[in-house]
């Protein structure tokens, strides 16, 4: 059954690895036979239109100005013109539907090719730098793609323009035309040589540049291994060797491009020069006209337009075809299955596993598992520990079908799961690795991409592959049981609505008045409520003044102190002298208090001075000593800076100032006069503080609990939480919030995600698709104790006899309820059985629980 199964996937193989064997000509005619026909049509009529205006110079010379016939010259010239006109008009359709053949080809070999990627073992992608195969993919097969627009039209267009001339020119005089086309002979034995040369210098230079880029690649991606280890010396030598090398060759290649172009350019300069002198000989001899002289000259010097086009087409295909096939070269591997294959029987399967005699060996010739058996009936789950390096997660990715074992089998409801299509293996076997991947996008997007991978796998490209997503319940559950329910819903919560969103903002509104009232007085020491007469001793001065948020960023708090627009203000409303008082008195408490500390934030936490800030407040106070104590003798700058300060000032957090009743009154009665002041300087850029009010630009729960935390007491945050969420599921808005919470960005490849919670997401991501195998290789281990219990009650109640797992466990006080124990060593189990058996016997997995080895 196995020798069968491996035959089919050669089959398989073959089929899917054909991209990579296809000509580099393919491209050209694939999909293009209709533009190459038309194009081949315009091509005959623009080569027509450039030989009239040769003869048209020659009529106008000879028959109209020598002959003094105006009417001649008149149709001669528009005759002229109009060939003209339309050989360049038809030369640009020509090149506009080159482009089209050359994008469309470009676009067949990228997608076919990535598809061919995507499916070449992961033991391809271990020895393949990512810098190779995007390298590969964008700029590669890019001049490939440009030649196959030029493949059949350059050529053909250049090659009938030449013998066009050609023709024309034995037309006019054989003898001339004979002297001047015995050039060509040297030509074409000339520049093919270097143009060999040329191309050994570019396979060099392509080879090398790919293996720069997989160097740089291999760097970057291990910048932290490089920096933790001042490896700067190691790294730079290696890259150094490679570029001096790349330098040389490069040199040598463009040397000899220019050598080719020097040479052909020589030999330009050869026609007229030929034609000159014999042809200037003929017409004192009277045996050639002088406008045919001209033309003559005319015509040579078009000659040599479709021959350097043709010595460029050449180059450009010599280029081409290196890049391409040693591209295609790379990518010329078995890849392990192919994606479209479908059976008729139905996917889904019971999960009753077999391993017999598992061997697997790398392609080196390592053996890392080695005679494996053991059975595992539907609904049995089995834990795989065993010492580092023993070969667990490789027998885990086996049975995902991640590796193609070497030999034995192992059988997936007495079917051998080489001969599974790939559809079938994905619909019924989960995999969660110790280090998941996140894509860039939504948590909605990671957690649905297994389920709609599954979905859409098996179909032909290009059918129909719509895709219902799940309902949204379907998607807070696999969130709660895999534990990120939690902090989705703090995502959502530090969401902003847009202003069109009015029936959530209406709902929001509802909350804020119920949280008020239903937690007010619960809360109170933890929340700071906003009250538009009351004193915000938990916010700082900026923000009792303001009282509310700006939509314009350049008018932001931190902003506002560089706008000569609020010192006015500030003066309008009796506060700028206070203000500017209250700053030079937190400096210089600052200063006697902090003396002699290091820069330290916890140091400078009760103070709105900075860390590091101490010797800017004594500079500025050294200035303010010299005026006298004037804070009108000091600069602008100076007077921002203690503005700053005093604006930063928070009174229940920092304890470098006092606030004063007189400060307090002032500050309140420019919070009203700032409403005004905004009305006329600011119209429209910022939004006040009100209870009825939505305050845009701040998030759904500073909208709800409408305040302040009170920072100095702990646990506030999630107190506030937990009355928050109460109150939207009282709501029935808590699906809502959750959904916002799904469309938060994670960045790229998720690094705006915690280590727990992408480990979270891919195993929600599983959760969802609902395999009846889950594989789980170490799948908890950069998860807390509390998510790690979580994740283990799920695996012991819930999945117990309906889904069949295999985990790779670290932590063996995990593995007492597992119906199978699996212990591992250089590639063996050594020790297979239950966990109250096998700790009876008081053998290996004794020895690892007690921790006597």
């Amino acid at each position: 059954m196995t020798g069968m199964s491996r035959q089919d996937d050669k089959v398989k193989t073959q089929k899917a690895s054909a991209v990579t064997d296809k000509s580099l000509f393919y491209w050209v005619i694939n999909g293009n036979v209709g533009l190459q026909l038309l194009m081949l049509v315009l091509i005959v009529v623009v080569v027509a239109a450039r030989v009239v205006p040769l003869e048209m110079q020659k009529r106008i010379i000879n028959e109209s100005i020598a002959l003094r016939q105006f009417d001649n010259l008149i149709n001669y010239s528009l005759i002229y013109i109009s060939s003209v006109a339309l050989s360049s008009g038809l030369k640009l359709a020509i090149n506009y539907l080159q482009t089209i053949v050359g994008e469309r080809a470009m676009l067949a070999m990228r997608r076919e090719l990535y598809r061919h990627i995507l499916t070449l073992p992961l033991s391809f992608f271990r020895k393949t730098q990512p810098g190779m195969v995007v390298s590969s993919l964008v700029t590669e097969l890019s001049t490939a793609g440009t030649f196959a627009g030029m493949a059949i039209t350059a050529p053909l267009t250049n090659v009938l323009t030449l013998l066009s001339f050609a023709g024309y020119l034995l037309w006019l005089n054989p003898m001339l035309a004979l002297a001047t086309l015995t050039i060509y002979p040297v030509i074409v034995f000339l520049l093919p040589w270097l143009q060999k040369k040329t191309n050994r210098a570019n396979s060099s230079r392509v080879d090398l540049s790919r293996e720069l880029s997989s160097q740089i690649a291999e760097s970057i991606t291990g910048i932290q291994e490089v920096q933790v280890h001042g490896a700067y010396p190691r790294e730079n030598s290696k890259f150094g060797r490679i570029a001096d090398v790349l330098q040389t060759v490069r040199v040598r290649w463009s040397f000899l491009k220019f050598s080719m172009k020097t040479a052909n350019n020589f030999f330009v300069s050869l026609g007229p020069f030929v034609v000159f002198l014999f042809g200037g000989y003929l017409i004192m001899q009277g045996e050639l006209e002088l406008g045919a002289m001209v033309a003559f000259l005319s015509a040579q010097e078009k000659l040599y337009d479709p021959w350097k086009e043709l010595i460029d087409y050449y180059q450009v295909y010599q280029d081409a075809r290196v890049r391409y096939y040693r591209t295609m070269d790379q990518f010329s591997v078995e890849p392990d299955f192919d994606p479209e294959e479908v059976t008729d029987q139905n996917d889904k399967l019971n999960g009753r596993i077999e391993v017999k005699d598992l061997l697997f060996e790398t392609s080196e010739g390592v053996r890392l598992l080695q005679g494996v058996n053991f059975l595992l009936e539907p609904g049995m789950h089995l834990a795989v520990v065993g010492f580092s390096g023993s070969g667990k997660s490789t027998l885990v990715q086996c049975i995902a079908r991640m590796h193609r074992y070497t030999g034995g089998s192992i059988t997936i409801d007495d079917q051998e799961l080489e001969t599974l299509t790939k559809k079938e293996i994905v619909a019924n076997i989960g995999y969660i690795s110790q280090n998941p991947f996140v894509f860039t996008g939504t948590i909605r997007e990671n957690l649905i991409y297994a389920e709609q991978a599954m979905h859409e796998i098996g179909r032909p490209v290009g059918k129909d592959q719509l895709y219902l997503e799940p309902k949204l319940d379907r998607l807070i559950f696999a969130l709660q049981q895999a534990g990120l329910f939690v902090d989705v819903m703090r995502f959502g919560l530090e969401s902003s609505l847009k202003q069109d969103d009015s029936e959530m903002i209406a709902k929001i509104i509802r909350i804020r008045e119920k949280f008020r009232e239903n937690f007010g007085r619960r809360l109170a020491s933890y929340v700071e409520f906003y009250q538009q007469d009351h004193f915000l001793y938990y916010s700082t001065i900026a923000d009792n003044i303001l009282f509310g948020s700006s939509v314009d960023r350049q008018l932001s708090i931190d902003n506002l102190t560089e706008h000569r627009d609020f010192f006015s203000f500030l003066e309008y409303a009796g506060l700028l002298k206070t203000l500017l008082e209250l700053g030079v008195e937190q400096a210089r408490q600052t200063i006697d208090i902090l003396a002699g500390f290091d820069d330290v934030d916890m140091f400078y936490s009760f103070s709105p001075v900075p860390a590091g800030g101490l010797e800017e407040c004594k500079n500025l106070l050294e200035r303010l000593k010299r005026t006298g104590n004037r804070l009108e003798g000091l600069l602008g700058p100076d007077q921002v800076y203690l503005l700053k300060l005093a604006l930063g000032f928070i009174p229940g957090v920092h304890k470098t100032a006092s606030l004063t009743s007189e400060l307090e009154a002032g500050i309140l009665a420019g919070r009203a006069a700032w409403v005004r002041w905004c009305d006329e300087h600011y119209p429209g850029r910022f939004n006040h503080y009100q209870e009825s009010e939505y305050i845009y630009g701040q998030t759904i729960l500073n909208n709800i609990f409408f305040g302040r935390i009170r920072t100095s007491l702990g646990h506030a945050q999630e107190k506030i939480n937990q009355a928050i969420i109460q109150l939207l599921i009282e709501e029935d808005i808590l699906e809502e919030i959750a959904g916002i919470g799904m469309e938060f960005q994670v960045g790229s490849m998720g690094d705006r995600l915690s280590g727990g919670q992408r480990q979270k997401l891919a195993i929600a991501r599983v959760l969802l698709k609902q395999p009846r195998i889950v594989i789980m290789d170490e799948a908890t281990s950069a998860l807390d104790n509390k998510s790690q219990a979580r994740i283990q009650r799920l695996v012991e109640t819930r999945w117990k006899g309906k889904r069949t797992v295999i985990s790779v466990v670290h932590r063996l006080d995990a593995i007492r309820n597992y119906d199978r124990v699996a212990v591992m060593k250089a590639g063996k189990i050594i020790e297979f059985g239950g966990y109250g058996q096998l700790m009876e016997k008081k053998g290996v997995l004794y020895e690892l629980v007690s921790g006597k080895r």
